[in-house]
Protein backbone atom coordinates (compact mmCIF):
# COMPACT_ATOMS: atom_id res chain seq x y z
CA UNK A 1 0.00 0.00 0.00
CA UNK A 2 1.29 3.55 -0.73
CA UNK A 3 2.70 5.28 2.28
CA UNK A 4 1.18 8.92 1.47
CA UNK A 5 -2.10 7.28 1.05
CA UNK A 6 -1.94 6.48 4.40
CA UNK A 7 -0.42 9.24 5.59
CA UNK A 8 -3.79 11.49 4.13
CA UNK A 9 -6.13 8.78 5.39
CA UNK A 10 -4.53 9.04 9.31
CA UNK A 11 -4.90 12.99 9.23
CA UNK A 12 -8.72 12.61 7.67
CA UNK A 13 -9.28 9.86 10.40
CA UNK A 14 -8.33 11.87 13.32
CA UNK A 15 -10.22 14.41 11.89
CA UNK A 16 -13.37 12.31 11.68
CA UNK A 17 -13.93 12.51 8.05
CA UNK A 18 -12.59 8.87 6.18
CA UNK A 19 -15.16 6.93 5.21
CA UNK A 20 -15.26 3.02 6.08
CA UNK A 21 -13.71 2.29 3.41
CA UNK A 22 -10.63 4.37 4.65
CA UNK A 23 -11.09 3.14 7.99
CA UNK A 24 -11.05 -0.69 6.89
CA UNK A 25 -7.65 -0.06 4.96
CA UNK A 26 -5.99 0.95 7.99
CA UNK A 27 -6.98 -1.18 10.51
CA UNK A 28 -5.25 -3.78 7.84
CA UNK A 29 -2.75 -1.89 7.18
CA UNK A 30 -1.80 -1.61 10.86
CA UNK A 31 -2.53 -4.95 11.63
CA UNK A 32 0.49 -6.40 9.73
CA UNK A 33 3.64 -6.61 11.25
CA UNK A 34 5.37 -4.00 8.73
CA UNK A 35 4.38 -0.88 9.09
CA UNK A 36 6.53 2.20 8.53
CA UNK A 37 8.38 2.85 11.54
CA UNK A 38 7.27 6.73 11.99
CA UNK A 39 3.53 5.30 11.44
CA UNK A 40 3.70 2.25 14.83
CA UNK A 41 3.00 4.62 17.31
CA UNK A 42 -0.78 4.35 15.82
CA UNK A 43 -0.39 -0.02 15.34
CA UNK A 44 -1.52 -0.63 19.09
CA UNK A 45 -4.44 1.92 18.39
CA UNK A 46 -5.63 0.16 15.29
CA UNK A 47 -5.10 -3.33 16.34
CA UNK A 48 -7.16 -2.45 19.81
CA UNK A 49 -10.24 -1.05 17.35
CA UNK A 50 -10.19 -4.25 15.57
CA UNK A 51 -10.18 -6.44 18.67
CA UNK A 52 -12.76 -4.44 20.52
CA UNK A 53 -14.98 -4.29 17.09
CA UNK A 54 -15.22 -8.00 17.23
CA UNK A 55 -16.11 -8.30 21.17
CA UNK A 56 -19.68 -9.51 22.19
CA UNK A 57 -21.40 -8.86 24.74
CA UNK A 58 -22.48 -11.85 27.37
CA UNK A 59 -24.76 -10.03 29.22
CA UNK A 60 -28.25 -10.30 28.24
CA UNK A 61 -29.91 -7.35 28.71
CA UNK A 62 -33.59 -6.59 29.28
CA UNK A 63 -35.93 -4.43 27.31
CA UNK A 64 -37.32 -2.27 30.20
CA UNK A 65 -41.20 -1.68 29.50
CA UNK A 66 -43.34 0.48 30.82
CA UNK A 67 -41.64 3.59 29.45
CA UNK A 68 -44.62 5.33 28.38
CA UNK A 69 -46.70 5.26 31.41
CA UNK A 70 -43.90 7.54 33.40
CA UNK A 71 -44.13 9.75 30.29
CA UNK A 72 -47.73 10.22 30.68
CA UNK A 73 -47.42 11.09 34.09
CA UNK A 74 -44.92 12.86 33.67
CA UNK A 75 -46.77 15.12 31.33
CA UNK A 76 -49.78 15.25 33.11
CA UNK A 77 -47.18 16.80 36.66
CA UNK A 78 -46.15 19.12 34.14
CA UNK A 79 -49.52 20.05 33.51
CA UNK A 80 -50.49 20.56 36.96
CA UNK A 81 -47.68 22.76 37.91
CA UNK A 82 -47.58 24.88 35.12
CA UNK A 83 -51.71 25.26 35.89
CA UNK A 84 -51.01 26.07 39.82
CA UNK A 85 -48.45 28.22 38.73
CA UNK A 86 -51.08 30.57 36.73
CA UNK A 87 -53.52 29.76 38.92
CA UNK A 88 -51.33 31.83 42.16
CA UNK A 89 -49.48 34.00 40.28
CA UNK A 90 -52.92 35.76 38.90
CA UNK A 91 -54.79 35.25 42.36
CA UNK A 92 -54.57 38.32 44.32
CA UNK A 93 -52.17 38.63 47.57
CA UNK A 94 -53.72 38.93 50.56
CA UNK A 95 -51.80 42.27 50.96
CA UNK A 96 -53.41 43.77 47.94
CA UNK A 97 -56.84 42.92 49.45
CA UNK A 98 -56.18 44.60 52.45
CA UNK A 99 -54.81 47.81 50.41
CA UNK A 100 -58.14 47.55 48.43
CA UNK A 101 -59.82 47.47 52.04
CA UNK A 102 -58.03 50.24 53.46
CA UNK A 103 -58.34 52.18 50.13
CA UNK A 104 -62.46 51.83 50.42
CA UNK A 105 -62.61 52.20 54.21
CA UNK A 106 -60.39 55.94 53.27
CA UNK A 107 -63.00 56.69 50.48
CA UNK A 108 -65.72 56.51 52.77
CA UNK A 109 -64.38 58.30 56.00
CA UNK A 110 -63.16 61.24 53.04
CA UNK A 111 -67.05 61.37 52.09
CA UNK A 112 -68.41 61.04 55.51
CA UNK A 113 -66.25 64.04 56.44
CA UNK A 114 -67.18 66.21 53.24
CA UNK A 115 -70.77 65.56 53.78
CA UNK A 116 -70.27 66.56 57.34
CA UNK A 117 -68.38 70.34 56.34
CA UNK A 118 -71.07 70.68 54.06
CA UNK A 119 -73.29 70.88 57.10
CA UNK A 120 -71.42 73.06 58.76
CA UNK A 121 -70.95 75.26 55.96
CA UNK A 122 -74.76 75.56 55.89
CA UNK A 123 -75.11 77.29 59.10
CA UNK A 124 -71.96 79.23 58.52
CA UNK A 125 -74.11 80.55 55.75
CA UNK A 126 -77.04 82.31 58.15
CA UNK A 127 -74.46 83.76 60.41
CA UNK A 128 -73.08 85.69 57.32
CA UNK A 129 -76.76 86.60 56.36
CA UNK A 130 -77.46 87.95 60.16
CA UNK A 131 -73.87 89.60 59.84
CA UNK A 132 -75.21 91.59 56.81
CA UNK A 133 -78.72 92.11 58.27
CA UNK A 134 -77.25 93.44 61.43
CA UNK A 135 -74.48 95.88 59.45
CA UNK A 136 -77.83 97.27 57.55
CA UNK A 137 -79.39 97.98 60.41
CA UNK A 138 -77.13 99.39 63.27
CA UNK A 139 -75.18 102.51 62.43
CA UNK A 140 -71.54 101.69 62.20
CA UNK A 141 -70.26 102.63 65.55
CA UNK A 142 -72.41 100.14 67.38
CA UNK A 143 -71.25 97.87 65.50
Amino acid sequence: MELAKIEKWIEKYFEGTTTVEEEKALRTYFSQDEVASHLRAYQPMFRYFTVAREEKSTKELRMRTGRKKNYAWLSVAATVAIALGIWFSTRPSVEEKEALVAYQETVQALYMIGENLNKGTDKIEYLNEFEETKNKILPPENR
